[in-house]
């Protein structure tokens, strides 16, 4: 399929197939995390960026929270998270995340960011500060970090590294060809480098691809051999889901046996861990992400039965 094809594509509410049914919210821990987040006015990507996994994640106390605000600067193709000129930067938000995070006494937190390009430092201050807290107060708590590219500003990239999250990813979202049309302000080779950068600065790296945006099997694993030689560890593979008309259109609902064939296909490249399926999302069993040699382990194990 081309890269003009895509825009030619209109059914935005075509029946989704029953692969990506999911289970409405339910639960006490849903109830839980759900007071915590208003009592701490906190956002999370979960809800802005219509996860279909929410349900799931929040009833298992778990939730991704969202930093800097939720607006932000930047007006990819794909995602449901408001764009526009965001407010002041709250220093003591830092603070407040950590304290929920405490409060909601896990194991393995993660935490992201809308892109803040207005800011001199990119709110990489705001993210140093909001690691340091959380380690501070949840020391046994694992985190990872899903953080923007900072425009490729080491100096940026470095204060993310200096925290020492247990991991840092950085999603490339599709493929290159389709980069420019999906990720209108961000670069291919760009979030490519900063993935060299958090590797070779000692982080555990990890990064998410969304199929059904238009691209080609071969570009899709041209995409992981990319990430790959530029030292990237984890990679989650998903469906993408059209948030609204105004977002681009799906192309197609991919197979799961597709997503299991880049699953193989990933470790093969010799990734460490590949979460591939049609609802994964960049958080989805992050927790497991956090071990070295955990999925790959379990991948050489399934072949060997």
């Amino acid at each position: 399929m081309s890269a003009s094809s895509v825009d030619s594509i209109t059914p935005a509410h075509r029946k989704k197939p029953d692969w990506l049914r999911v289970k409405l919210p339910i639960g006490e821990n849903y109830k839980h995390v759900r007071q915590l987040v208003d009592q701490h006015k906190l956002h999370t990507i979960c809800e802005s960026g219509n996860c279909p996994n929410m349900g799931e994640c929040w009833g298992a106390g778990t939730a991704t929270f969202m930093i800097l605000g939720n607006v932000c600067t930047r007006s990819c193709g794909f995602c449901s998270v408001a764009t526009g000129r965001p407010d002041a930067v709250d220093w003591d938000e830092p603070q407040r995340v950590a304290e929920a995070i405490l409060l909601m006494k896990v194991k393995h937190a993660v935490i992201t960011s809308v892109d803040r390009d207005e800011l001199p430092d990119g709110g990489s201050t705001i993210w140093y500060n909001t690691i340091k807290a959380v380690k501070t107060l949840s020391p046994e708590t694992t985190l990872e970090t899903l953080i923007p590219d900072f425009k490729g500003r080491k100096d940026d990239i470095q204060r993310v590294i200096d925290a020492a999250p247990e991991v840092v990813s950085h999603n490339i979202e599709t493929v290159e060809r389709m980069t420019r049309q999906v990720r209108v302000q961000a670069k291919y080779w760009r979030s490519m480098e900063v993935i060299r950068i958090l590797k070779e600065g000692g982080m555990r790296t990890k990064s998410g691809i969304m199929l059904g945006l238009g691209e080609e099997k071969e570009e899709v694993i041209q995409t992981l051999q990319d990430l790959k030689e530029n030292g990237c560890d984890v990679v989650t593979i998903g469906q993408y889901l059209q948030p609204t008309k105004k977002h681009l259109p799906v192309a197609r609902f991919v197979h799961p046996d597709e997503f299991a064939e880049y699953r193989e296909i990933g470790y093969q490249l010799g990734l460490d861990y590949v979460e591939s399926g049609p609802l994964v999302r960049s958080s989805y069993h992050s927790e497991k992400h956090v071990i070295p040699g955990f999925g790959k382990n379990q991948w050489l194990a399934s072949r060997s039965i």
